[in-house]
């Protein structure tokens, strides 16, 4: 199976277009200890020509463009892109499908909320039903995307997405509205969780012993938008997991024997996308690895 990654930062990407925070202005000023980065995506294939996008962030023009085996091959217009998996509603996973209008069949999966969830915007429907066909994916149960890769969608801990959320809307729940995705094709299955409130024993138990995982690295510490004066909310409330802390990502992964960790959607305020910050030294010491839009690799 060939893995690549489109985009591993967070909503609003970094440098985030209004952040003058100084990862940003490193960023923003090129300093190569601080690589920009587009919001998350992955693509996989199981032979490298026929591909699959996990997400599709509102980057997600770019991501193509950059991308030579996104690139159309035949005729006057085409694809390699057979169809886009969700894992949530959110704006960063689902703006993307609006790049996907010109009329290129695919297939779009996704969980019957977040069809519906698409289905209740028109703005979605420039994704003609002629050509787009929509296919609802059950939770736990393994779909074909072609004849060496399917997935399976199951769900995780997190949150309605903002513009969802009502008044009583509960802050965490684990629904078809925050799912993971589970890639195989059939010797090795990956694991793409770029949102995750809290490591559940059903989740951690899925993932003991697996071989690659590309896991929610939102934010260093849960209180790390408060403290920096970005925003009222904890990571916990916004629906992920802080890496650092006894009931953080990478203690809740020390005993689960996976192979290859990588932390993906990554926010800007987050120290561990510069890399030479204490934070950066303490994941990579810990068998983390940080994505980085394009990488790839093949497992």
């Amino acid at each position: 199976m060939k893995i690549a990654v489109l985009g591993s930062a967070a909503g609003g990407g970094f440098p985030q277009w209004n952040s003058n925070a100084e990862g940003c202005r490193r960023a923003r000023a090129g300093d190569p200890a601080a690589r920009p980065r587009t919001q998350a995506s992955l693509a996989v294939s199981a032979d490298g020509v026929v591909w699959f996008l996990i997400n599709a962030s509102p980057d997600l023009r770019e991501q193509i463009g950059r991308s030579a085996y996104l690139h159309p091959r035949d005729g006057l217009r085409s694809s390699p892109i057979a169809g886009v998996v969700l894992t949530g509603g959110d704006v960063d996973v689902i703006a993307g499908l609006l790049t996907l209008r010109e009329r290129q069949p695919l297939t779009l999966y996704a969980t019957s909320r977040i069809h519906d969830v698409l289905k209740a915007n028109p703005i979605f429907e420039v994704l003609a039903r002629d050509v787009v066909r929509r296919e609802v994916v059950t939770l736990d149960a393994a779909v074909m995307l072609d004849d060496g890769l399917t997935v399976e969608l199951f769900a995780v801990p997190g949150k309605t997405p903002l513009y969802l959320e009502g008044a009583d809307a509960p802050a965490i729940e684990t629904s078809e509205t925050t799912v993971a995705a589970a890639i195989s094709d059939g010797a090795t299955t990956v694991f793409y969780i770029p949102g995750c409130a809290a490591m559940t024993p059903a989740l951690a138990d899925r993932l003991r012993g697996a071989a690659l995982v590309f896991f929610d690295g939102t934010l260093w510490r849960d209180d790390e938008m408060v403290v920096a004066g970005l925003g009222a909310k904890t990571g916990r409330r916004m629906g992920h997991m802080s890496l650092e802390g006894p009931d953080g990502t990478l203690a809740a992964f020390e005993p689960l024997g996976v192979e290859r960790k990588v932390l993906i959607h990554i926010n800007n305020s987050n120290p561990v996308l510069l890399e030479d910050s204490l934070e950066r030294a303490q994941v990579v010491a810990r068998g983390w690895e940080v994505a980085y839009d394009g990488m790839e690799m093949t497992v």
